[in-house]
């Protein structure tokens, strides 16, 4: 029987509870009423649909509850608007354009090679417990991080106990790499430089939602991404198509899409963040846009090659509201980054603030624990792919992020080893439009065209 992942609403119900007590509603009443239905009491931990589907009661129950939670008030409505007016208001140091604005193809080359690695880097450990990660690198030597996982010397019972990510084992190992595999942490780029290459720079979230349509394949997309294209194709618009029984609203999706938003607005971070917040809207609200919008500003800072991490961290967060969840994760974790010279100090503090609350694809620790990966390495490459998925949670997604941000940073692609460039053998697999096969040399020179485009 298929169980499609990510849409089953007797599923989505559990998120959307948690979602709920997250975000300042009330959603006791209603969890009574499920469990006293005789709903499940969790949504599933790791995978996106549960072993055997609900009664036609039971899914038509959560249905409807989907929908009244969607209508409680939240406490936080104030503190986290998704309106772009309102986060600007809410953001009393919006950035000015910074530094020159410019940057060369070498740059964005480093870009991509960098996200492409550091998703590699994390791809055979995603959804892995913490302590799982750091077993199996230990048990060959790789702890803390220097390079690419292997199983080769990993002892079989912990391979038993802990076994790599199903899909991405046979491509992302050592000792399998054979140019970069398909991900969706380089899938949506590729989308969005489709976007820019359309509509430029004045794109609109309909605008976005017709290139899904046309170009992106329905089963390459995951948690808020899938929903909303459902919604897309039942006939919903944006931004209803965010909200409407999205309980993944608030996860890293928005986040993986923003950088090439940042990589073509140099030294204008707020020009970059309202991309990301049109982009993002499609499929995300309050703290799951703002993760865009902060990873958008932090890249245009970058990309001018004239600032360092921290600055660019820094502008990163005044395009998120001050008073929200992420900034207030963010600011914690660069705190903690500064205090502990032992990073795993910081993963580990981090994940007893966020780890019993929050699911491994949430925005808020996600970012979090990359801001803090690139601040403890001082945006240094190595260090900050490293750092990144050796802290856990949505491991390739964050090596993603932080591999794009230190090899924008670096300016060059011989700025990076070739321990992590020379397997990718400058080529993407992807099932998006004509780029399958395509070398960063080029994606670069096509990037660096749109940083020019009015």
């Amino acid at each position: 029987m298929l169980r499609l992942t990510w849409v089953q609403p007797e599923d989505l119900l559990g998120h959307e509870l948690r979602h709920a007590a997250q975000d300042g509603r009330e959603p006791k009443a209603v969890a009574a009423r499920w469990r006293a239905a005789g709903g499940p009491q969790e949504a599933p931990a790791t995978a996106g649909a549960s072993p055997t589907p609900a009664s036609r009661y039971l899914r038509q129950l959560a249905e409807d509850l989907l929908d009244e939670l969607a209508d409680l008030p939240s406490a936080l409505a104030d503190d986290e608007p998704t309106d772009l007016g309102r986060i600007r208001s809410a953001c009393p140091d919006w950035p000015e354009p910074v530094g020159t604005p410019a940057t060369t193809p070498h740059a964005l080359e480093a870009a991509w090679l960098g996200r492409a690695a550091g998703c590699l880097l994390g791809k055979p450990v995603e959804k892995l417990p913490l302590d799982a990660i750091r077993r199996l690198a230990r048990s060959t030597g790789n702890w803390p991080l220097t390079t690419y996982f292997t199983a080769r010397g990993v002892p079989e019972e912990l391979l038993e106990r802990h076994p790599w990510n199903r899909r991405s084992a046979p491509t992302s190992l050592a000792e399998n790499i054979d140019g970069m595999p398909e991900d969706d942490d380089l899938n949506y780029p590729l989308i969005n430089l489709v976007l820019l290459q359309r509509h430029g720079r004045t794109f609109t979230t309909t605008d976005v939602a017709r290139i899904w349509l046309d170009e992106l394949p329905a089963g390459r997309t995951f948690t808020a991404e899938r929903v909303a294209y459902r919604n897309l194709l039942s006939g919903l618009e944006p931004p209803h198509t965010a909200r409407h029984r999205n309980p993944f609203r608030e996860w890293i999706g928005a986040l993986i899409r923003a950088d090439v938003h940042g990589w073509t607005n140099p030294g204008d971070p707020a020009a970059a963040a309202e991309q990301a917040h049109r982009d993002a809207t499609l499929t995300h609200t309050a703290n799951g846009v703002y993760a865009a919008m902060f990873a958008a500003a932090t890249l245009a800072t970058a990309a001018t090659g004239d600032h360092d991490v921290h600055t660019c961290l820094r502008t990163g967060l005044t395009v998120v509201p001050p008073r929200s969840r992420l900034a207030r994760a963010v600011r914690q974790a660069v705190q903690l980054a500064h205090e502990h010279a032992d990073f795993e100090s910081v993963v580990d503090a981090l994940h007893a603030t966020h780890a019993g609350t929050h699911h491994w694809v949430h925005a808020v620790p996600n970012t979090a624990l990359i801001a803090a990966a690139l601040t403890h390495a001082n945006g240094d490459f190595d260090g900050s792919v490293c750092r990144a998925v050796s802290g856990g949670w949505d491991t390739d997604s964050n090596g993603a992020t932080a591999g794009s941000v230190a090899g924008l940073l670096a300016g060059h692609p011989t700025a990076l080893p070739d321990r992590w460039t020379a397997p990718l053998k400058n080529r993407l697999a992807t099932s998006i439009g004509d780029f399958d096969g395509i070398g960063f040399d080029t994606l670069a020179h096509l990037t660096h065209r749109e940083t020019h485009r009015p």
